[in-house]
């Protein structure tokens, strides 16, 4: 097994402030990966559920309800179906 250097304090912030960057660009790989293999992706646009073809052709399927505003540490409930 080898041995992994041990990383400094600085070192490791500087990696973890990539993360975001590194998120963004897998994200971006993913979906590529998706209309290639697929030639279609569903996804959210613009306040609608939209469906991406490979083709750059675009179809809405659904219009997405008006986002629910909340503050930090608010807790929200889901009520049950009756």
């Amino acid at each position: 097994m080898k041995h992994r250097p041990v990383l400094s304090e600085a070192a490791m912030q500087d990696a973890e402030a990539r993360f975001p960057e590194l998120a963004a660009q897998a994200g971006r790989a993913a979906h590529q990966r998706a209309l290639q293999r697929l030639g279609k992706v569903v996804k959210a646009q613009d306040g609608q559920l939209v469906e991406a073809r490979a083709d750059g052709t675009v179809q809405v399927l659904h219009a997405l309800p008006v986002a629910t505003a909340v503050q930090r540490g608010m807790v929200l409930k889901r009520r049950s179906a009756r």
